[in-house]
Parts: structure tokens; C-alpha cells; sequence
């Protein structure tokens, strides 16, 4: 494994501008189209920050609640043709996203909500000198930067969190899982028959 470094995770900064203009699908296609490369390697497909990551359009401003779905069949296609380095799972302990930075960019790992949790990955690609915008994120946010939004699962301990972002340009984020009786009753209920417990 190359080295790491942590990340600081923070509470959100409480802006309700921010993310506020939605990217819609028209506005995306026809910004990926006139983008370069660097466009393309930001929200290119099987990027986290992709709005197509996930099969269809689904805007990376909007919380996705990632753990509900398997990462393996969620992202099947892509990877079968080699195309995302994303990867998400739980175990008994705690909850896992391992994606590759665009270009190994800097990026803010913040957690934002007050009764449903939202984790929030976002840092710009592009600088906004001359740009007149003095909060990049309350704009048309994809011209400057980039941002994923999950929903995190009841029993995630977010305030133990932890983010490292290697020399490979990847980003680990480990969350562990709130343990107690409750909790443990509540997951033997939720578990359905048939599902695989090899993580």
C-alpha cells in the first residue's frame, strides 16, 4: 500500500447556498461535451463524481444512500469493462469508500445534517480567479469543482470517522458502526435470506 496522509474531516460549515443549482442531465452532457480533458477525467465515467456513476443520472450534489446498495452490482458494467477504481462495503465494524481522486486533486471530506447524516466529498478542479464567485459551491458548482454527497446508514459512528488519501491519488474514507443492542437487533432483522455475509 503506498503512503497516506489523514484527512481532516469537519462538521459542514451550515451554507445553505451551497449546492443549491442542481446539475441537470442536459446542462451536464452539454458541460462534459465542451469540457477537455480535464472535464473528462473530473466527472468521466466511473468517476465518484460522475452523475452517471451509479447507472443513470443522479445529481452528486443530492445524498445518494450508497450503503443501501452492493457495490458489486451497482457498478458491474463499469468493471467489467475496467472502467471505475470506486469501491464501497461494510462489515460487522464499519463502512468502507476507497475511489480514485481526479488526478489526485485535494479534496474536503466534510459531515453535514442534523438527524440524517450526509457525508460530503468535494474540492475544486478548476481555479476560480476572475470568476467573481467568492463561495464556488453556490454557483454553477461543476465549472469550479466537484462534490459526492451520501447518505450515511443510522448506525454509522460519523464521529469517528476517518479519511486518508494515499499517494496514488486514492481516497479511503472508514466509518465505523455504532454496536450496541439495539443496533445488532436491528441488523438481524434487516438481513435478508440469501445474502452473503463474506465481506
Amino acid at each position: 500500500m503506498p503512503p497516506k496522509r489523514a484527512l481532516e474531516i469537519r462538521p459542514g460549515d451550515h451554507n445553505t447556498r451551497k449546492w443549491h443549482v442542481a446539475l441537470t442531465e442536459d446542462a451536464f452532457l452539454s458541460f462534459l461535451t465542451h469540457g477537455g480533458d480535464a472535464t473528462k477525467a473530473v466527472f468521466g465515467e466511473g468517476s465518484l463524481f460522475s452523475p452517471f456513476l451509479f447507472g443513470k443520472f443522479f445529481d452528486p450534489a443530492d445524498a445518494f444512500p450508497l450503503w443501501d446498495f452492493d457495490s458489486d452490482a451497482l457498478l458491474s458494467g463499469l468493471r467489467k469493462a475496467k472502467k471505475t477504481s470506486v469501491d464501497w462495503a461494510e462489515t460487522d465494524s464499519e463502512y468502507i469508500l476507497r475511489a480514485e481522486l481526479p488526478g489526485g486533486k485535494k479534496c474536503d471530506v466534510e459531515i453535514n445534517g442534523d438527524k440524517t447524516k450526509v457525508i460530503e466529498i468535494s474540492g475544486q478542479w478548476r481555479s476560480q480567479q476572475g470568476s467573481g464567485i467568492r463561495d464556488w459551491r453556490t454557483g454553477r458548482w461543476w465549472e469550479q469543482g466537484f462534490v459526492r454527497r451520501l447518505e450515511l446508514p443510522e448506525d454509522a459512528n460519523w464521529k469517528k470517522a476517518d479519511a486518508y488519501l494515499y499517494d496514488d491519488g486514492f481516497l479511503e474514507i472508514r466509518i465505523p458502526r455504532n454496536i450496541s443492542a439495539e443496533c445488532s437487533t436491528h441488523q438481524r432483522n434487516v438481513v435478508e435470506p440469501g445474502e452473503s455475509d463474506t465481506e
